[in-house]
């Protein structure tokens, strides 16, 4: 079979590996399609350590979905021919694992694979392209769900890379009225505002104005700032929890997701005074895969349209390192040829 082996920065071995056979509980997958994660990017670009534990001599990529070509005698529920995804906290029994599941070889094996656990039936109304999005949406869902948002509530996301996009998406799913995207990247904000979302260009552009705008006017410590409930950092620079205790209103919250590594100052007085509440977010539950599964089936979002390019498995390297061009690229996809 097909396997890209992770060698180190900038080091990716395409090569030839002996495909996996099932055992009497296991299961083999055939890629159709994988999507490049940042953390990938991060570990190509920078060596390991900078995203995802990768191990240097292994297989990586997790983000995908898949085609069931085996199946062991013990198996239920899970048939050949069946689309499926990969879930990665659990797919190869190692939750250390979920960056190394093996996106972008050609088969995978699945050991003691069980449905609704190791792998998920994708619905037939939701296309491979846009089902190799799931890990990435399940990540920004997850975050949405841990703001705790409410009906008619209005929000902010900082970054509107694919996470971020996520993110916003299930802030509306779960009831939010309106949403803002905030990045630096026109080309990204241009694909949320297809989208429906709101959008600022925050690199240039006067936030706090921007949000009152939109969201209209709430009090904050400082006098009147925009009416935003919820707040999600899906973008990981120091300045947007500055920005956040700077102009959040009254009781509004804020939701880390973004995976940035180091300490940041907070000011806690600050955010006594102006009941702000700041809440990590991190991975997904089974409960996010069904949510984007649902959301994706409506088709009230064209999700697929944040998908900007798509390589062959043979040009992986340069795949990753298109997707490391904010300006040019949101979404970049591996296809396997059939």
């Amino acid at each position: 079979m097909r396997a890209a082996i992770y060698n180190g920065q900038k080091n990716i071995l395409l090569t030839e590996l002996d495909t996996p056979v099932a055992g009497d509980n296991d299961i083999v997958i055939r890629n159709l399609y994988a999507s490049i994660c940042g953390t990938d990017v991060a570990v190509y670009l920078h060596g390991p350590n900078t995203g995802h534990k990768i191990t240097v001599g292994g297989e990586f990529g997790h983000e995908m979905v898949s085609e069931v070509v085996q199946t062991g005698k013990n198996v239920r529920g899970i048939h050949v021919g069946d689309r499926v995804y990969p879930y990665p906290r659990l797919a190869k029994g190692d939750p250390r694992r979920a960056g190394t599941v093996g996106g972008f070889s050609e088969y995978v094996l699945i050991p003691n694979a069980k449905c609704n656990e190791q792998v998920y039936l994708v619905p037939d109304q939701i296309s491979s392209r846009t089902a190799c999005l799931i890990e990435p949406f399940t990540v920004g869902f997850r975050a949405a769900r841990r703001s705790g948002p409410k009906s008619g509530e209005h929000a902010i996301v900082f970054g509107a890379g694919t996470i971020g996009i996520a993110a916003a998406i299930g802030l509306k799913y779960f009831g939010c009225d309106k949403v803002m995207l905030c990045d630096g990247s026109d080309f990204r904000l241009e694909k949320a505002k297809a989208l429906g979302f709101g959008v600022c260009n925050n690199s240039r552009e006067d936030l706090k104005a921007a949000a009152m705008e939109y969201f209209g006017s709430a009090p904050s410590r400082y006098g009147p700032t925009g009416d935003v409930d919820i707040y999600i950092d899906a973008a990981g620079a120091q300045s947007v929890l500055e920005t956040y205790q700077s102009i959040g209103k009254i009781e509004s919250r804020m939701v880390v997701v973004a995976v940035a590594a180091g300490k940041r100052p907070v000011d806690i007085l600050e955010m006594t005074y102006s009941q702000h509440a700041l809440i990590g977010s991190g991975g997904y539950l089974p409960e996010d895969v069904q949510d984007v599964m649902a959301a994706m089936a409506s088709g009230t979002w064209d999700i697929e349209s944040i998908i900007t390019d798509e390589y062959p498995w043979e040009q992986l390297p340069q795949a990753i390192e298109k997707a490391s061009h904010v300006e040019e690229a949101l979404n970049v996809i591996i296809r396997y040829g059939q």
